[in-house]
């Protein structure tokens, strides 16, 4: 069973150590929530504090050291005394584009999948006259799927590739993502505001 002796809190501080930008702070609630919903969702309940600390910690070098995304959390995660799995959990996310370490754990394999999906989502979102994935549904984030010129900064072939690593439909993938993130939307909401008051 995998496990972590970081709590939340001292992931979150960790992130905001070396993230400034409120929305990578966002970015990490949303995708460390989106993956304790899926531990519960998937029955790794009792893995879900590693799950999202994972997900919390996923891009926690990604501001400071772009081009050593994936290579320098290895040192900031060893740094704050992350165990081994984390760390590897958290590199294999960018498995092909920044990283040779493919996912394996389920986890990961989630990770890797849902990364890419919750920033366009999320893109989704801000677009929509409610600003709430609550009422997303899968067929309109299709359609944005497919406009190449819609976020294109989220990778389709990354989320394509995630689907398929987790054995899902496209159509799957995006529907439990949607839930996931309708499930934390208004507690990572509040995070926010009390991490980024002036965001």
């Amino acid at each position: 069973m995998y496990t972590t002796k970081l709590t939340k809190e001292e992931a979150l501080k960790l992130l905001e150590t070396y993230n400034k930008e409120p929305f990578h702070i966002l970015h990490g609630l949303t995708v460390g929530e989106v993956l304790r919903w899926y531990a519960g969702e998937l029955g790794y309940g009792e893995e879900a504090d590693f799950w999202e600390i994972a997900g919390l910690l996923h891009d926690i070098d990604f501001e400071q050291y772009p081009e050593e995304h994936c290579k320098k959390a290895v040192e900031l995660l060893r740094k704050a005394g992350a165990e081994e799995e984390l760390i590897h959990a958290v590199c294999s996310h960018g498995y092909g584009l920044a990283s040779d370490v493919k996912p394996e754990h389920m986890m990961e394999k989630v990770l890797f999948a849902a990364d890419e999906l919750t920033g366009l989502i999320g893109a989704a979102v801000r677009m929509r006259p409610s600003k709430s994935v609550m009422d997303l549904e899968v067929s309109s984030l299709k359609k944005k799927f497919k406009d190449k010129r819609f976020a294109a900064g989220c990778s389709r072939d990354v989320i394509r590739e995630g689907a398929e690593m987790l054995g899902w439909s496209l159509e799957e993938l995006m529907e439990k993502t949607i839930l996931a993130m309708r499930s934390c939307e208004a507690h990572v909401q509040e995070e926010m505001e009390r991490e980024c008051p002036s965001a």
